[in-house]
């Protein structure tokens, strides 16, 4: 497949470094088959979202390049050849009839009236209603000191937690769910883990920018710089303050 002007740079900066595809991949964690899509601009071949960026981005930071930079032309080049979606033709529209206004304005005059006439009949029924089922003020007193204090209602707390790990590069991941260790594996480029807790998740990885974490769909802080290892612990407190988790040491 032939190149744009984004893989065309793309593997102009690797080649200048004198690194090989190999190499790429086995530092950057992204399959070498990823590489080459990106090299040749094959879209259909790449995820999207998230994880086509997460590729640009560690493809940048280990060539050296503006990850910034990258990006815009990594989703200029992606844009470009995005199926543009065919504009609806217009319909004609019929020329009414002489007589339809004059139909239209009388009927619309009706309508007019009848809801005139009737919020006109429901306000002062209304009024009647309320004036006839007002209570006295001893008894309104009576009843506010019959009236037991409502029970507490259930916090947010009662909620399960749902976590999603998803990852932008290969790395180790550790997920303790309410004490159980749920995961302590490899998560590869591209996959999605999705687990329940009761009171907490503690969360750690060995390269803190390849996860991506979502706590009932609220996107999370990540673990830790790029590159490094990230532990966090979430619970239902982070929900209530829409930030990241309570780090632990």
């Amino acid at each position: 497949m032939a190149r744009g002007k984004f893989g065309e740079r793309l593997k102009r900066e690797r080649e200048l470094r004198e690194v090989s595809l190999d190499e790429l991949s086995k530092a950057t964690r992204i399959s070498n088959r990823f590489l080459q899509a990106l090299e040749n601009e094959d879209w259909g071949k790449l995820p999207g979202g998230v994880f086509g960026h997460g590729f640009v981005r560690s493809i940048a930071r280990y060539l050296g390049l503006s990850e910034e930079a990258l990006l815009g032309e990594y989703d200029s080049a992606r844009g470009e050849n995005l199926p543009a979606h065919p504009a609806k033709p217009e319909e004609p529209i019929p020329s009414p009839s002489q007589w339809i206004p004059a139909v239209a304005i009388f009927l619309g005059s009706l309508l007019l009236l009848a809801l005139i006439f009737y919020s006109v009949w429901y306000g002062w029924r209304h009024i009647g209603a309320s004036r006839a089922a007002k209570p006295a003020p001893a008894a309104i007193g009576a009843s506010r000191a019959a009236k037991p204090a409502p029970a507490a209602t259930a916090a947010s707390a009662d909620a399960d937690l749902e976590l999603s790990v998803s990852a932008s590069a290969t790395t180790h991941v550790r997920v303790i769910a309410d004490d159980k260790v749920l995961l302590d594996s490899q998560v590869y480029a591209g996959d999605t883990r999705h687990f329940t807790a009761k009171r907490q998740f503690d969360v750690s990885a060995t390269n803190s920018a390849a996860v991506l974490l979502q706590l009932n769909g609220r996107p999370m802080a990540p673990l830790g710089p790029p590159g490094t290892f990230g532990r966090m612990v979430y619970t239902h407190k982070d929900l209530r303050q829409g930030n990241g988790g309570d780090s632990k040491p």
